[in-house]
């Protein structure tokens, strides 16, 4: 309880006895109260749940945003690496031509469309005839 300050003069009538009363009835009021949310545990545990809630929604969020930035980061470099890949393709398939167009004898290189197709006929003949011993 509050008690009034010592260096307060005492009260001298009764208007003055009944507002200093009013006054203690209000303190101890507010007293009780402070005490009462103190003392609701379920009220607090919701706002701690709440806190929780909250922190946990902006922690997800702060990492999903990190995971698509690392997602986009993967997916250029993943295109990067297929360009130089695909780079390192052509560039050998020139050099096999280029050796093609050097080294195939030139009958070969004029008539490669009919060895090709005489090939693919040759496999098909031994595909039947191994098949047909079966």
């Amino acid at each position: 309880m509050t008690q009034p300050p010592h260096d307060e003069p005492t009260a001298s009538g009764p208007e003055e006895l009944r507002a200093q009363v009013e006054q203690t009835r209000h303190e101890l009021g507010d007293t009780v109260e402070a005490l009462a949310e103190k003392a609701d545990l379920k009220d607090q545990a919701r706002q701690k749940a709440a806190a929780v809630k909250e922190q946990t929604a902006a922690t997800a969020a702060e990492l999903t945003g990190q995971a698509k930035a690392k997602a986009a980061e993967a997916a250029h470099v993943l295109q990067d690496k297929a360009a130089q890949a695909a780079g390192q393709v052509r560039t050998r398939a020139e050099q096999a031509d280029r050796m093609w167009q050097e080294k195939a004898p030139e009958p070969v290189r004029d008539n490669r469309t009919v060895l090709i197709a005489a090939g693919a006929g040759l496999l098909v003949a031994c595909l039947l005839l191994r098949r047909r011993r079966k």
